[in-house]
């Protein structure tokens, strides 16, 4: 890699006079600047991160705060940090993932040290530690999911609450009078915001729709099959016609396989419909309707907040990207009798 040495040498200076022309802590002549400058160029010289720290100059360096948990499912969480990588590679920006369990820790650690130009947060709880941080730091934050209370911060998130009622809506149009919720695990409406959102968009759709409606958790603190299965079998038992799954890929080919058991056709004995998932449902045993969460639109949002951020004063907000619903022919009239 070329060294500030290199630079100095090609511009026939002191590397002294290189240090003080990038940083601007000391005048030099414009002539002696050209030569300096135009030896970065020619030799690709990138100043290292503690280099521009001290020009004061950005590192191009977003934080990525992620704390990874024993009951964190790894494969959902990875697509949001995959797809924020990319928004940032994209506008010229690495990203430090920052992976303590102890979400505040390492936010603390890279904003005081001024080592990071914007932290984004993933996995946003209810009472997040870290809404408290970024309130104190000049560092800008773009939480990419909402708290309880995200006064004075920037947000972004698919709208869950909408998308509860969205799949309340066209389960009720299609003429389904009682509809099943088979969520996530029970842990997840505590430590996650977003479960709880589709959830009260779920139920009070279905209040206001005037029809039957329930809920199951998919187990307690991770995924329980025989809970998933006890789950599903219970909603068929007390008349369910159609069943909204909001978990991960393992849950719906559960409550798929217990309907396959049943000699329940999807799309034609029985409506299923896909709200908030964030893998490929087309993976799936049986083709069903979905309302995507997709890791692309929030994270290409929070990273272009983040680089608005740093050229202009954006007054906080939270962010909803509306649901949109994906037919694929799972959702029918019930079948009388």
């Amino acid at each position: 890699m070329t060294s500030i040495h290199d630079v100095a040498k090609a511009a026939g200076v002191s590397i002294s006079t290189v240090s003080y022309a990038l940083s601007g802590n000391r005048p030099v002549s414009e002539n002696t600047r050209s030569r300096i400058e135009a030896a970065v160029r020619e030799l690709g010289y990138q100043p290292n991160a503690g280099a521009r720290m001290l020009a004061g100059r950005r590192t191009h360096i977003f934080a990525l705060t992620e704390p990874l948990r024993p009951d964190t499912h790894a494969p959902t969480h990875m697509a949001f940090v995959l797809a924020t990588s990319v928004a940032a590679r994209k506008r010229g920006y690495d990203i430090l993932l920052l992976t303590d369990e102890q979400a505040s820790a390492g936010m603390s650690r890279v904003t005081a040290s001024d080592l990071v130009d914007a932290v984004l947060v993933l996995d946003v709880a209810p009472d997040d530690e870290r809404v408290a941080i970024a309130r104190s730091i000049r560092t800008p934050t773009i939480f990419i999911g909402i708290p309880d209370d995200s006064e004075g911060l920037h947000c972004v998130d698919l709208d869950f609450h909408g998308a509860g009622s969205l799949a309340v809506d066209r389960l009720v149009d299609a003429g389904h009078r009682s509809i099943a919720l088979i969520g996530q695990a029970s842990l997840a409406y505590q430590r996650s915001n977003f479960p709880r959102r589709l959830l009260n968009g779920f139920e009070a759709r279905a209040e206001e729709r005037g029809v039957d409606h329930s809920f199951s958790a998919s187990g307690e603190t991770v995924t329980d099959p025989r809970a998933v299965r006890r789950a599903v079998e219970t909603a068929l038992d007390d008349g369910a016609s159609a069943l909204v799954v909001h978990a991960a890929d393992d849950v719906h080919e559960i409550a798929l396989a217990v309907l396959a058991e049943r000699g329940l056709a999807v799309g034609t004995d029985i409506s299923v419909l896909s709200a908030g998932a964030s893998f490929d449902t087309a993976n799936l045993s049986a083709a069903v309707d979905t309302i995507p969460l997709i890791p692309q639109l929030s994270c290409d949002l929070a990273v272009d907040l983040a680089v608005r951020s740093l050229e202009e004063s954006l007054t906080p907000s939270v962010h909803l990207i509306p649901p949109e619903y994906r037919e694929v022919g799972s959702v029918a009239p019930p079948r009388l009798g």
